[in-house]
C-alpha cells in the first residue's frame, strides 16, 4: 500500500534510514521515478510483436511514450543512477534494500537491474489497494489452464518429447527432428522456450537460404558463440518441505531472511525466500499440514558442486550443508521446523542444471541495465524461429516467460488481426488507452 500509511515503508525509514539514505531521500526518488513509471508502463505487453508490425500494434500508445521524452531513455538503464540522483548513498539501509528489490527482480544489484522493472515494481507495491495475487491451486493450477486452452484451440501438449534439433529449410525454421528420429513439421513457425545456451546444441552447423533463385550458404559458428557466451547469474539451493502445522498460526505466506547488510546481498546463502503457499490455500496439502517452499536466489556457486556424483555420499553431504543456511532461516519463522517435518527435498544446482537443462543450473541471464540489452524473440536472426523466455527478456522467471511468449504469440499473427483484437479489448474496457499505474 501507500508507503505514507500507517505501518507503511515510511515507517521503516524511520526507524532504520539514516543520512543519505532517509525519508528526504525517498521522497526525492517517488519525484524521480514517477515519469518513469508512466513511461515504462505507456505500452501493455498485449500489443508488443517481435516484427515491424509493432509499429502499427502500438501506435496509440507511441504518442504518450514519446511525450516522456529524455525521461523515457532512462528506463533502459540501471535502476542505480536513479538512486543516485535522488541523493541517496551507498551502504545505508535504503540503498541497501533498493538493492535487494533489484536482485530479487532480476539477480542483479541495482547497478546492473534495468530501470523500467524496479520503478514499476516500486509504483505496483505503493499504490493504493495494492495486493500479491496467488493462484488457487497453486502454480500447477495455472498450467492446467494453460493447457487446456491450448487443447481447446486444437493444440498438444507432448511430455517426455526431446527435441533434438531445429530443422532449417530453404532459410526457415521448418520443424524439429525428436529423440527418436521423428519430424514434426511447423506450418507457421517454431516457438523455443529453450534457454539461449542450450539452443546452441538444437541449431545446424550450416543451413541454406535462398534470394531470387541464388542460394548460399550460412554457417552458425557465430551466432552459436554468441549464445553460448550470454552471460549467466549463479546458481540457487532449494528445500521443498511438508510439515505438521498442528499448533502453528501462520498469517503470512511470503518473507525474506538477510542474514546480514555488510556482505552484500548477493552472497552466497545470504538471501532467502520463503513461501508457505498453504496459508493462503489449505488444499495444497492434506489437512493439518503445510508446505515450505525456501531457496538462495542465485547467490549460489555452481563450481563447488561441478563433476560431483549425484548419488555419492559427497554430494549428499555438501547438498545438505549448503542448505543449512535455508532451515536456520524457516527457523526463524517456525523454531520447531526440524520436528515437524514429514517431508523433505533438497535442490542444487546440480538439480536445476538437470531438471531445467540451465547450464551450470544458473538462476538465469545477467544482462547487466545501461550495458546490453535483451535480445528478444528474434535473436537467431532465422526466419521463423522465435525465442521466448527470461534469457530473451528482462527479469527472471515467469514475468518474462509470460511478456516474452506472447510477443512471439502476438507476432505470428497478421497484424491485422492482432490490431483488430486490441480494439475489441479496448471496446470491452479491458485494453486501456495507456497501461499506467
Amino acid at each position: 500500500g501507500p508507503a505514507n500509511s500507517k505501518d507503511g515503508f515510511e515507517d521503516v525509514i524511520r526507524k532504520f534510514g539514516s543520512p543519505g539514505g532517509g525519508l528526504p531521500e525517498w521522497k526525492k526518488l517517488q519525484e524521480i521515478i514517477k515519469p518513469l513509471i508512466l513511461s515504462c508502463t505507456t505500452f501493455p505487453p498485449m500489443a508488443l510483436r517481435a516484427d515491424p508490425g509493432a509499429l502499427i500494434s502500438l501506435r496509440n500508445y507511441l504518442p504518450t511514450f514519446l511525450s516522456f521524452g529524455p525521461v523515457a531513455a532512462k528506463i533502459n538503464g540501471p535502476f542505480s543512477a536513479v538512486m543516485k540522483d535522488a541523493g541517496m548513498q551507498e551502504g545505508t539501509f535504503l540503498y541497501r534494500w533498493l538493492d535487494y528489490l533489484s536482485f530479487a527482480l532480476s539477480g542483479l544489484l541495482a547497478d546492473g537491474t534495468i530501470c523500467a522493472a524496479v520503478s514499476y515494481t516500486l509504483g505496483d507495491l505503493h499504490r493504493e489497494g495494492s495486493v500479491l495475487d496467488y493462484p488457487i491451486g497453486g502454480s500447477g493450477a495455472v498450467c492446467d489452464s494453460l493447457v487446456k486452452a491450448l487443447e481447446s484451440h486444437g493444440g498438444k501438449l507432448m511430455l517426455k518429447t526431446h527435441v533434438e534439433e531445429i530443422l532449417i529449410e530453404e532459410g526457415r525454421a521448418a520443424g524439429v527432428r525428436i529423440k527418436g528420429g521423428e519430424v514434426i513439421k511447423a506450418n507457421h513457425a517454431v516457438v523455443s522456450n529453450v534457454p539461449v545456451w542450450g539452443l546452441t546444441k538444437l541449431l545446424p552447423q550450416s543451413y541454406t537460404t535462398s534470394f531470387f533463385g541464388i542460394e548460399s550458404n550460412r554457417n552458425t559458428d557465430n551466432l552459436k558463440k554468441k549464445l553460448s557466451d550470454t552471460p549467466q547469474t549463479e546458481s540457487f539451493m532449494h528445500i521443498h518441505l511438508g510439515i505438521d502445522g498442528k499448533g502453528l498460526d501462520l498469517k503470512e505466506i511470503h518473507y525474506t531472511v538477510i542474514n546480514e547488510w555488510e556482505s552484500g546481498i548477493d552472497a552466497p546463502g545470504n538471501m532467502i525466500v520463503i513461501s508457505i503457499p498453504t496459508v493462503l490455500d489449505p488444499s495444497l496439502a492434506p489437512e493439518g499440514k503445510h508446505l515450505v517452499h525456501a531457496y538462495t536466489a542465485g547467490n549460489e556457486p555452481y563450481d563447488i558442486f561441478k563433476g560431483l556424483d549425484r548419488k555419492s555420499p559427497k554430494y549428499e553431504e555438501l547438498k545438505r550443508e549448503r542448505a543449512e543456511c535455508l532451515f536456520k532461516a524457516v527457523e526463524r519463522v517456525i523454531p520447531d521446523l526440524r520436528d515437524r517435518i514429514e517431508v523433505e527435498m533438497i535442490g542444487s544446482p546440480l538439480t536445476h542444471e538437470r531438471y531445467l537443462r540451465r547450464p551450470q543450473g544458473t538462476y538465469g541471464p545477467s544482462w547487466r541495465a545501461g550495458r546490453e540489452l535483451f535480445p528478444g524473440p528474434g535473436l537467431t536472426g532465422i526466419k521463423d524461429l522465435l525465442c521466448c523466455g527470461d534469457s530473451t527478456f528482462p527479469g527472471i522467471g515467469v514475468p518474462a516467460v509470460a511478456a516474452s511468449g506472447l510477443t512471439a504469440a502476438n507476432t505470428l499473427v497478421p497484424v491485422e488481426k492482432h490490431v483488430e483484437l486490441l480494439d475489441q479489448m479496448k471496446e470491452a474496457g479491458t485494453m486501456p488507452d495507456q497501461c499506467m499505474i
